[in-house]
């Protein structure tokens, strides 16, 4: 076998890139924030917020944040089970980062020469959401990877779910299920049904546009596979990690539940059949009417 042999100092050259490139890595790893304080305390701002009120600024709009913190514990579980079968139903198994799912992504992606689809966990949301943005530079995905690890490190699980479900987009300056729930339906996240909670689960992905207020053919259609996938009511931890409850408490998590592919796969393959669904507003289906 014929050996490959390296132009003169190209070794030295790769050596000194893998040193910078190790150096660079180590910088990012020691200038990310510190969240071990979030297993005690409630965020009260996050970097998504704060882009959006510069956003608004920009526009002149007038200020404008609804932003209510609930404990776990009083958030419906119809919501906890809507969203983790939406966005990341092996949630209580992986440790930040599903890498079955991102194996299968881009398995899927080299199989059908597509760009590879997102797949992010919870954790790894939470994290933008927290302290990043919503660009696509690939430093940004590395120092999401890096904090969500750190984040399944400091804080428990039903920690990391109930900081999720309050700070998480869904609309116009509107953060967290409470506000959500008050803002679309009227009513507290607590009382929230099975219809409802999935509506909100399936405008996650684009919230600015799939709005509750105004549910378009193609978030109803989510709601449906959201809806197919709660089946009955599959238990999530009914404690909450909140900062003055212990967490040596946190019941045990069930198991995971995978299914063949993601909401949004199942979305396009509905339309890929259908023809595409029209994004003109039907009328709203029973528990969808936003208070007047």
């Amino acid at each position: 076998m014929a050996r490959v042999r390296l132009p003169k100092g190209a070794g030295r050259t790769l050596t000194g890139l893998a040193a910078v490139g190790f150096g660079c890595v180590c910088y990012v790893y020691l200038m990310l924030p510190d969240v071990r304080p979030l297993a005690r305390t409630n965020p009260s701002s996050t970097a998504f917020m704060r882009l959006r009120e510069r956003e608004a600024a920009a526009e002149r709009l007038p200020p404008r944040q609804v932003f209510r913190w609930v404990p776990y514990s009083r958030i419906s579980p119809h919501v906890k089970r809507a969203v983790l079968v939406a966005e990341d139903s092996a949630f209580w198994d992986h440790q930040g980062v599903d890498v079955e799912e991102i194996r299968r992504s881009i398995h899927d992606s080299l199989r059908k020469g597509q760009v590879p689809r997102g797949a992010s966990t919870i954790t790894q949301q939470l994290a933008k959401n927290l302290y990043l943005s919503p660009s696509y530079d690939p430093l940004r995905k590395i120092k999401e990877l890096i904090i969500a690890r750190r984040l399944e490190v400091a804080l428990s699980k039903t920690r990391i779910f109930e900081i999720y479900l309050n700070v998480i987009e869904w609309g116009d300056r509107v953060w967290g299920i409470e506000a959500a729930a008050r803002t679309y339906f009227g009513i507290p996240a607590a009382s929230l049904s099975r219809q409802q909670s999935a509506l909100l689960a399936g405008a996650i992905i684009n919230p600015r546009v799939l709005t509750p207020a105004r549910p378009t053919r193609r978030l109803l259609r989510r709601q449906q596979i959201i809806l197919a996938r709660m089946g009955g009511d599959r238990s999530t931890p009914a404690l909450a990690a909140s900062p003055d409850l212990d967490e040596a408490a946190e019941p045990a998590a069930p198991p995971p539940q995978r299914f063949p592919m993601s909401v949004d796969e199942e979305e396009a393959q509905g339309n890929d059949e259908t023809g595409g669904p029209a994004e003109s507003a039907p009328a709203a289906p029973p528990d969808a009417t936003p208070p007047a």
